[in-house]
């Protein structure tokens, strides 16, 4: 028989059901500060969870959606979207813990607990379906087909809104032993059960839902919280600054510059303003005014490593190279161990193309992948840094490990191979290349086959 229209749309539908999402569709926002904050406000939760502080990243992903969700791994990912939308610390912290509850629980492991059962329904209504189309009753085939596929889709579908239960009793748990409010977890529920109105999603039927709706989540949590003897204590209001201050560095970066400075006026001398205007006007090509944005929140901290790090950016990048490299050494010398300041301090150095400047790069550049080997611009900037040293095959492990973190397999194969060539056989860097020549090689011959 020929695949059927509806049978093919049919298990289509159930395919993007059963699918986790990927952050490789979306762009990753890489910030020294933002990620600070995040392993600050959840390491005590992080800790409760019996989870290791180092092994659990959180990663700001851009999107102006309300979201966050759990990868493969211990990986958090936080939308810009949803950091904008909250008004305090706790909302997020409250959103965190509910992230940790799914990878404590296991629940990306346990995926196939639910998808498992559900495919067995929907290939076991295959079977029916193809006997009554034989048959002769092709009508009732069909019938059959979409009630069998119902019927995965709803026992699926029951499978994941028991996890989020499951996560936001665990999240609740998380929070009281860090000594945080719940009532921030509750707020922000609150918004979401808002959003739900405005689009006129029935809060009657959960049926159809991957999560449980938000007004019963909201009841559930509340018998939780206001037991607990956190409930009433107040946020930190260093943590609540230091939120605010990156809310506003956010919106700055992701929103018009016409939208920034309506949402922070001149008039407007917070922190959090002066943040958010300073990248508005560096975005709209005035390095002048968005560096006295910066120089207004020096006054009150010169010694800000994250401020300092924004005004040599700006100078960076507005053409003021030699400028930049006084207030970016000054950024490090205040964070020495924030990578992402060293690989932008290593940019600016390589940029002024003095062999001297060069020399002082290559160990900024080193502790920094050595830090984070995570970031493909600091593998690419030591790769310019071996290049001029005629070093090529320590160029080309740098441009492999680089490729590799851009998914670009065959960069990555090409690279490993040349710097196999040229390093000491079993060495450190020589076994570092062959292990990323077999990953690539392996990703690209499963790329043949498809």
């Amino acid at each position: 028989m020929r695949p059927l229209p509806r049978l093919a749309a049919l298990l289509g539908l159930l395919a993007v059901l059963m699918s986790p999402v990927r952050a490789g569709a979306q762009s990753i926002l890489r910030d020294a500060e933002t990620e600070r904050f995040f392993r600050d406000i959840s390491k005590d939760m992080v800790v409760a969870a019996g989870l290791d502080p180092k092994s659990v990243q959180i990663v700001l992903i851009g999107d102006p959606s309300i979201n966050a969700f759990v990868t493969g791994g211990q990986n958090i990912f936080v939308h810009s979207g949803l950091l904008v939308a909250a008004d305090n610390v706790g909302e997020v912290q409250g959103v965190i813990a509910h992230e940790i509850g799914h990878i404590a629980g296991g629940h990306n492991v346990r995926f196939n607990e639910g998808a498992g059962p559900a495919t067995s329904i929907s290939l076991l209504s295959l079977v029916g379906a193809a006997a009554a189309v034989a048959l002769g009753a092709g009508e009732a085939g069909m019938a059959l087909l979409g009630l069998g596929t119902s019927a995965a889709q709803g026992k699926f579908l029951a499978f994941t809104r028991d996890q989020e239960s499951r996560a936001d009793q665990a999240g609740a748990r998380y929070l009281s032993a860090a000594g945080v409010s719940g009532k921030g977890s509750i707020s922000f529920f609150q918004k979401l059960l808002g959003q739900e109105f405005r689009l006129a999603i029935p809060q009657t039927n959960e049926y159809a839902r991957t999560h449980p709706l938000s007004g019963t989540r909201i009841a559930n949590l509340e018998n939780v919280y206001d037991k607990d003897p956190a409930w009433n204590r107040p946020a930190d209001p260093a943590l609540q600054a230091r939120f605010l201050r990156i809310k506003g560095k956010l919106v700055g970066f992701v929103d018009s510059p016409t939208q920034v400075m309506r949402t922070y006026p001149e008039s407007d001398m917070s922190d959090a303003a002066h943040y958010a205007r300073a990248y508005a006007l560096h975005r709209s090509a005035y390095p002048d005014q968005a560096t006295a944005e910066t120089d207004m929140l020096l006054k009150k901290t010169p010694n800000d490593p994250f401020v300092l790090e924004l005004k040599g950016q700006i100078l960076l990048e507005s053409g003021k190279v030699q400028a930049s490299l006084p207030v970016l050494r000054e950024a490090v010398r205040y964070a020495p161990n924030e990578p992402l300041i060293q690989t932008l301090l290593g940019h600016a150095l390589i940029s002024t193309e003095n062999p001297a400047d060069f020399a002082e790069a290559e160990p900024l550049l080193r502790r920094a992948v050595a830090q984070d080997r995570e970031n493909p611009f600091a593998w690419y900037q030591l790769g310019v840094i071996y290049d001029r040293k005629g070093d090529a095959p320590r160029a080309a492990l740098a441009a492999a490990e680089r490729y590799s973190l851009e998914d670009n397999a065959k960069g990555a194969a090409a690279n490993a191979r040349l710097a196999l060539a040229g390093l000491p056989r079993g060495s450190p860097d020589w076994l570092r290349a062959d292990d990323i020549a077999l990953v690539a090689d392996d990703a690209l011959g499963k790329k043949k086959r498809r």
